[in-house]
């Protein structure tokens, strides 16, 4: 009892010098409505993540064409776009592209945020994918070559089934990673759940409740899914061993 008193005369000071002015009708009513964008942001980071899974692959297998030129000219095109923001590419796509002479594409907002953000954390994971590889015992490689296995068979039945497996965590984190890049898309008008809650506050005139509910729902999305890929991560590690599941790439 004593503990409640001394709680609610803390809370009371709290009110008197940090007046927060927060209105549980508001967060309330604005819980469905930004709501209602979950499954724009779920659709966008699922289109997003399949996109860089699937590109990765091309960075990684064009570092690999025995071409100094060529080889060099990957890398340093993958250099760029890890070391620009996200923002500014989705911009770039958005409002600039259109203006260029002899191409003037204009792709949707959704289309944008895709092509941005996959081709953006493609680069990451197609480091994740070339360390994966590089952990492949050089046994492997031979035994393929010694089987006259063709270049398809070595890669789909040999390889990529050992290189694979102990990215998986690795794959996870930047899922959950790329989860919170996608309120980016809304600077493009992207209707996901900060669009709608920067429109629910336009309308009452009231940022707060909504923002909230926001990070709320970011919190509560995210958070288990650490947990999962945390646990994923250990199961990982006792099936391959921590030196091959902790894998480099920042090479």
């Amino acid at each position: 009892m004593g503990n409640m008193i001394l709680l609610s005369g803390f809370m009371d000071k709290v009110r008197e010098y940090i007046p927060l002015n927060w209105k549980w009708d508001l967060f309330w009513d604005s819980f469905p409505f930004v709501a209602k964008g979950l499954y724009i942001t779920f659709g966008l980071t699922i289109a997003c993540y399949v996109f860089a899974l699937l590109f990765g692959f091309v960075w990684t297998f064009l570092r690999r064409i025995p071409n100094r030129p060529i080889a060099w000219i990957v890398t340093w095109t993958m250099e760029f776009i890890r070391s620009t923001p996200p923002l500014v590419q989705l911009y770039f796509l958005f409002y600039s592209l259109p203006l260029i002479p002899y191409i003037g594409i204009s792709l949707s907002p959704f289309a944008c945020a895709v092509l941005a953000l996959g081709v953006h954390f493609s680069t990451y994971i197609g480091e994740v994918y070339r360390s994966g590889i590089e952990s492949v015992d050089a046994g492997q490689w031979e035994a393929s070559q010694a089987l006259n296995l063709s270049t398809f068979q070595k890669w789909t039945k040999v390889i990529l089934p050992q290189a694979l497996p102990p990215t998986i965590p690795m794959l996870g984190n930047y899922l959950i990673i790329m989860f919170k890049e996608i309120p980016l898309a809304s600077t493009i008008g992207v209707m996901g759940i900060l669009h709608l809650a920067n429109d629910y506050g336009a309308i009452h005139y009231r940022f707060l409740e909504p923002i909230t509910v926001v990070a709320l729902l970011f919190l509560a999305l995210s958070y288990p899914s650490a947990i999962l890929v945390r646990k994923l991560e250990e199961k990982m590690n006792r099936r391959y061993g921590e030196e091959n599941l902790y894998l480099d790439n920042n090479e």
